[in-house]
């Protein structure tokens, strides 16, 4: 699969006339934000059903499917399959997804957030065969699958499932070698099973534009020009089985620095990515907690609080800064909403005597529930 420029336009993260709803889509913005895309020459769309509430969709067909011609733009949209409960609503699923982007077909379409659970889902209801028939029957142009999963589970749906022509991955600097996210190991399957490779979350949710200030001095001594983000999104750009990355852009200046740089795309040289590692090193070095997430601390835990889950978020903050910490706060009340809360620890020390890295976890929760409670 080849297409000229590697940027996707993602469309979950659009800007809003109201900052508290998320349906609220600023169509003016939107429209000026897919005209310059395009006439910088990219032509990559995506979106989904769960995106904005099925408005992202909506907003496609109202900035580009209405003003533009159909050979102007290459459309992916994705089968949600945790939003369907049986067989039969999947082709109503699927049509309503046509009319709300004002299109005939998809040119990508995707089985979304793939896991060995939703592999189970997905053949359970006929998803594989449904997605087939669509492009047989010319309403879709690719079928592939979006990955959220461990590497085995990965291989193991490419090896049932061989039809699928392309995989889309959470592929960054920092997540290349991450124990929760394995991206390496994943891009290496996807190699070994000859599958092109779409990139997601390239700025890790944007954690990679506000890096530390000794990692931004770093990229800027090379060239100040260029943005941090601009770093990852290449980062990402330069392996080999990559066709497209995907950036969720959410307003005018982040689509106009994100097309700067890969109108003419440059892949990483040697040295920069030696230079991307210190990065990653400088931002690893701010980890408050070396959890790897074996979970071993997990199952015996009385108060059934999801250590590694809040470590996470512990860590997120300590790597990426302040700015992150209401971010964080909501996600550890969603973290701990049916399971136990930091404060809940009962100092039994049942998780130390699991922990392979022998972390002082009684210790570290105090930290949590002062820092998220």
């Amino acid at each position: 699969m080849k297409i000229e420029k590697k940027l996707g336009f993602g469309l979950m993260r659009l800007p809003l006339r109201d900052a508290s709803d998320n349906t609220s889509i600023d169509y003016d913005e939107v429209c000026r934000m897919a005209d310059k895309f395009i006439a910088e020459g990219f032509t990559y769309f995506d979106t989904a059903a769960p995106y904005h509430k099925s408005e992202s969709e909506v907003a496609f067909r109202e900035c580009v499917t209405k003003r533009y011609p159909r050979k102007a733009y290459i459309l992916a949209d994705k089968l949600s399959i945790f939003m369907i409960e049986k067989a039969e609503d999947i082709p109503e699923f699927f049509e309503a997804q046509l009319k709300r982007c004002g299109v005939e077909y998809f040119d990508y379409y995707l089985l979304h957030a793939m896991s060995k659970e939703r592999l189970k889902k997905c053949e359970e209801l006929g998803a594989f065969e449904f997605v087939k028939k669509m492009k047989d029957e010319g309403k879709i142009k690719h079928i592939g699958l979006s990955f959220h999963d461990k590497p085995e589970a990965l291989e193991e749906i490419l090896l049932r499932h061989p039809d699928m022509e392309f995989v889309q991955l959470q592929i960054n600097y920092m997540d290349w070698e991450a124990p929760d996210v394995e991206s390496e190991k994943c891009y290496d399957i996807c190699c070994k099973y000859e599958k092109p490779v779409i990139v997601m979350e390239p700025v890790k949710g944007g954690l990679l534009v506000n890096i530390p200030e000794e990692a931004k001095k770093l990229l800027s001594e090379r060239d100040a020009q260029l943005s941090s983000a601009s770093w990852a999104i290449r980062y990402a750009a330069s392996l080999d089985k990559v066709f497209m990355v995907l950036s969720g852009m959410g307003d005018m200046a982040q689509m106009e620095d994100n097309t700067s740089f890969m109108k003419d795309f440059k892949p990483l040289v040697e040295d920069e990515k030696k230079l991307l590692a210190s990065v990653a090193d400088i931002i690893r070095s701010k980890e408050r907690v070396a959890c790897t997430a074996c979970r071993y601390c997990v199952d015996g835990c009385p108060q059934n609080i999801p250590i590694p889950d809040i470590f996470k978020l512990v860590n997120k903050v300590s790597m990426y800064g302040e700015s992150q910490l209401k971010a964080a706060r909501d996600s550890y009340v969603n973290t701990t909403k049916e399971k136990g809360r930091a404060s809940d620890c009962i100092g039994c020390g049942q998780c130390e005597g699991q922990c392979p890295q022998h972390l002082d976890i009684t210790a570290y929760l105090k930290e949590a529930a002062e820092l998220f409670e």
